[in-house]
C-alpha cells in the first residue's frame, strides 16, 4: 500500500506538466501565506486602534518571531528538501527518518526560545528597539508569541514536509484555519472584549496551536507518505547535519530578517515611535504583497527538488523559468497598483498624521523593489531545495543582511529618515544584481538532457 502511495506520488511530480504542477502546489502555499499575512495585518490594525506605541510594538516583537521562524524554517526546509530528494529517488525509509528528526528538534527548540525569552525578556525587547514608551505593550505582546514559540516552531516543519511530499493542499487547510481563527480572536477579544494588545497575543497563540494540532493530524492519520516516529528520530551526525545544512540558509535569512527589523527599528527609533510604527506597517503591506509570490516559489521548490532527485533535469528547469515569469508579472502589476493607492493603505492602518507621511513615500519606494525580486526568489529556493547549501547561504544573507544592514546604517547617516525610507529597496537592487550571475552560471552547467535510470 505504502509503495503503491509512494509511486503514485512519484508519477505525479515527475510526469504532471511543470507549469499545471508549479500552479497546483503554489495556490495553497500562496493562500496559505495570504491567510498567514492577513492575520498578521489583522493583528497591527486592531493594535493600531490602541496608539501608536502599540502599533509600534508589532514591529519590535516581530523580530521574536523571525527568530521563532528562522529555526521552524531550518528545520522545515532543511527536513523537507531532503525528504522530497528521498522520495525521489523512492528511499520512502529515510524520508521518515529525516521527518521524524525534523519534528522533534524543531520542539526542542521551540521550548529552548521559550524558556531563554521568559528569563529575558526586558533586554531582549530593547534589543529589538523598542523604546521606553513602546516596552509595555512589546513585553505583553511577546510573552503570548513565547508561549506558544513550541507550536510555532513544529508547525513549520508539519507545513514544509507536507509542501514537499506535493500535499500542500493539506498544509493551507491547516494554515487557513488557524488564520481564520486568530482574526476572529482579535475582534472578540479586542474590539468585542476590550483586552488590548494582550487580546492579540491571546488570539495569536491560541491560533498557532490550533493550526499545529490540525497539521500534525495529518501526518497522525496516515495521510503522508513520510511519517513522524518518535522511535525513528535519528541522532546520526550524518542525517542531523544534512536537516541542519539544508536548512541553514532558512535560519540565515529569517536570523537576519530578525537582525535587520532590530536595526531598523534603532534607526527608525530615532525619529520617533510616530518612525517606527510607519515602517512596521510598511513591512506588514509589503510583505504581504510579497507572499503571492514567494508562494507560488514555494510551489516550486518541491517540483525541483523532487525532480533534481529523479535525475529529471529539464523539469528543474522549465518549472524555474515558468515560476519566474508568473512571479515578475504578478509582482509587477501589484507593485504598480500598491504605487497609486500607498496613502490610502497607511491610512488604514493608523491615522496619525506622522505615521501617514513617512509611511507613504517607503511603501511607494519598496513597491518599486517588488520588479527585482522573482529572480533573487527564485534562485535561492531552487539552491536550497536541490542542496546546494553554499550557494543557498550566501544568497539567503543578502537581501535582509550584506545588502540591507550596511545600507540603511550608512544611508541614515547620510540622509537621515530619507535613509531609513529607501534603504530597503536600495538592499533589494543589489541582491538582483548578485544573485543574477548564480543563476546563469547553475544553468549554463546543468546537464540538458535527463538521466535515464532503472
Amino acid at each position: 500500500m505504502k509503495q503503491t502511495e509512494g509511486q503514485k506520488q512519484y508519477d505525479y511530480l515527475t510526469k504532471t506538466p511543470v507549469s499545471k504542477l508549479v500552479i497546483r502546489l503554489g495556490v495553497p502555499t500562496t493562500v496559505s501565506m495570504l491567510v498567514t499575512n492577513i492575520y498578521n495585518m489583522a493583528d497591527t490594525y486592531f493594535v493600531g486602534k490602541i496608539g501608536t506605541s502599540a502599533s509600534g510594538a508589532v514591529g519590535v516583537v516581530f523580530g521574536l518571531m523571525a527568530i521563532i521562524q528562522a529555526v521552524g524554517f531550518m528545520f522545515g526546509h532543511g527536513g523537507g528538501s531532503v525528504i522530497s530528494r528521498k522520495l525521489g529517488a523512492k528511499d520512502t525509509e529515510t524520508a521518515t527518518c529525516i521527518a521524524s528528526t525534523s519534528f522533534y528538534l524543531s520542539l526542542l527548540s521551540g521550548i529552548l526560545i521559550e524558556l531563554l525569552g521568559f528569563i529575558f525578556l526586558t533586554p531582549m525587547m530593547k534589543l529589538f528597539g523598542s523604546t521606553d514608551t513602546i516596552l509595555p505593550y512589546a513585553k505583553t505582546y511577546a510573552m503570548c508569541i513565547l508561549a506558544a514559540s513550541p507550536f510555532m516552531c513544529a508547525s513549520f516543519v508539519l507545513n514544509n514536509i507536507l509542501r514537499y511530499e506535493g500535499k500542500a493542499s493539506f498544509a493551507m487547510v491547516g494554515l487557513v484555519t488557524g488564520g481564520v481563527i486568530n482574526i476572529f480572536g482579535d475582534w472578540l477579544l479586542m474590539a468585542k472584549l476590550q483586552m488590548g494588545i494582550l487580546g492579540a497575543g491571546v488570539a495569536t497563540a491560541v491560533s498557532q496551536v490550533i493550526s499545529f494540532v490540525i497539521l500534525l493530524s495529518v501526518f497522525i492519520s496516515g495521510k503522508t507518505i513520510s511519517k513522524i516516529r518518535i522511535k525513528r528520530v535519528s541522532l546520526r551526525f550524518s542525517d542531523v547535519s544534512s536537516i541542519i545544512f539544508t536548512g541553514f540558509p532558512s535560519l540565515v535569512r529569517q536570523g537576519l530578517t530578525s537582525i535587520s527589523t532590530t536595526v531598523l527599528n534603532l534607526c527608525a527609533g530615532y525619529y520617533g515611535d510616530p518612525a517606527i510604527a510607519a515602517m512596521t506597517i510598511v513591512n506588514k503591506i509589503c510583505f504581504f504583497v510579497f507572499a503571492i509570490g514567494l508562494g507560488i516559489g514555494q510551489g516550486f521548490q518541491p517540483v525541483a527538488s523532487f525532480n533534481y532527485g529523479a535525475k529529471k533535469y529539464r523539469r528543474v528547469k522549465n518549472a524555474f523559468f515558468f515560476t519566474f515569469f508568473v512571479g515578475e508579472l504578478l509582482l509587477g502589476l501589484l507593485a504598480v497598483i500598491g504605487m497609486l493607492i500607498s496613502e490610502n493603505l497607511i491610512g488604514i492602518f493608523r491615522d496619525d498624521p506622522q505615521v501617514i507621511e513617512i509611511g507613504t513615500f517607503a511603501l511607494r519606494v519598496q513597491f518599486a523593489a517588488l520588479f527585482f525580486q522573482p529572480i533573487c526568489v527564485c534562485t535561492n529556493m531552487l539552491f536550497q531545495s536541490i542542496g546546494k547549501n553554499a550557494s543557498a547561504t550566501f544568497l539567503a544573507t543578502l537581501r535582509s543582511g550584506l545588502a540591507f544592514i550596511p545600507t540603511i546604517i550608512i544611508l541614515t547617516k547620510l540622509y537621515g529618515l530619507w535613509g531609513v525610507e529607501v534603504s530597503q529597496t536600495v538592499g533589494d537592487i543589489v541582491t538582483f544584481i548578485v544573485s543574477v550571475p548564480f543563476t546563469v552560471y547553475f544553468f549554463k552547467h546543468l546537464p540538458k538532457e535527463d538521466v535515464i535510470t532503472e
